[in-house]
C-alpha cells in the first residue's frame, strides 16, 4: 500500500508530522506492506535565499507579525517537537529557497533513499541550521545518507529533477492540497497536518483493510490449473 506525503523542508510541522506517522507506523501490524514516497511541495517558491535576514525577521515579513510574536510561535512550535525527541533551533534557521533541496531529494528517492534524505533535510534546517540551498551542504548530506559525492555534485550543478519537482506540485495543487504536511493513503484516504499518532493509526487500518479487499476482488473465469499438492 501506497502513503505519499507531500512536504517542504522549511515545514516545522513537516519534521513534527514524520516522527508522529512514524510513530503509528511502528505500532502497525503491516507496516510491511507500506510503501511510503515523498513528495515536493514549497510554501514559499519566490523566496530568495538570504542570510543576511533572520528567520525571526522573514516570518514577521511574510505574516506581519510581531517578532516578540513569532519567538512565542518558536517557543510553541519548539514544544510541540521536543514532544517528539526533536531538536529544533529555530531562530538560527537560515533563510533559504528550497527547490533545490527537493531536487536532491528526488535524486536521493531514485536511489531508495528518498526517506533518509528527508530525514537529514529536515535535521539539517531545523537543528543544525544549514543552509539547505547550498550545494556544499547538500553533497555533505548525500554522502552521509550513502550517496556518491561527484553523483550529488553533478546533479546540482544541472537542472536534473526539476521537472519532477514541478510535477509533485502540480500535483499537489490539482488534489487542491493547500498545507503541508499533507499524507495521501492507498490514493484515496488522506490527513492534512501533524496529526497525533492514533490519528494516522486509524487511517493506516482503514485505507490498508479497503487495499487487501481491493487485491483480492478478482472476477475469476475458472479453467485448469496445476495446484501446489501436484494435482493438476
Amino acid at each position: 500500500m501506497n502513503v505519499e506525503i507531500w512536504s517542504d523542508v522549511m515545514c516545522p510541522f513537516c519534521y513534527i508530522g514524520k516522527r508522529r506517522f512514524e510513530e503509528a507506523l511502528q505500532q502497525f501490524p503491516h507496516k510491511d506492506k507500506v510503501e511510503v514516497e515523498w513528495k515536493s511541495f514549497q510554501l514559499n517558491p519566490d523566496l530568495k535565499t538570504d542570510l543576511s535576514v533572520s528567520h525571526t525577521q522573514y516570518l514577521a515579513q511574510i505574516k506581519g507579525w510581531t517578532e516578540d510574536y513569532v519567538h512565542q510561535m518558536d517557543q510553541h512550535v519548539t514544544q510541540m517537537a521536543a514532544e517528539v525527541g526533536l531538536t529544533y533551533n529555530l531562530s538560527n534557521a537560515v533563510v533559504a529557497n528550497s527547490f533545490k533541496a527537493h531536487r536532491f531529494g528526488h535524486l536521493a528517492k531514485q536511489h531508495g533513499l528518498g526517506d533518509a534524505a528527508e530525514e537529514a533535510l529536515f535535521k539539517a534546517y531545523f537543528t543544525d541550521s544549514k543552509n539547505t540551498d547550498d550545494d556544499a551542504t547538500l553533497i555533505e548530506l548525500g554522502v552521509s545518507i550513502g550517496l556518491d559525492a561527484e553523483l550529488v555534485k553533478q546533479t546540482l550543478a544541472s537542472d536534473a529533477f526539476a521537472d519532477k519537482v514541478r510535477r509533485d506540485i502540480n500535483e499537489a495543487q490539482q488534489l487542491g492540497i493547500r498545507g503541508v504536511p499533507f499524507f495521501v493513503m492507498n490514493d484515496k484516504y488522506a490527513v492534512s497536518g501533524a496529526q497525533p499518532a492514533p490519528v494516522f493509526t486509524q487511517t493506516l487500518e482503514k485505507a490498508y483493510e479497503e487495499w487487501g479487499q481491493q487485491r483480492s476482488a478478482f472476477e475469476v473465469v475458472d479453467g485448469p490449473v496445476c495446484g501446489p499438492d501436484g494435482n493438476c
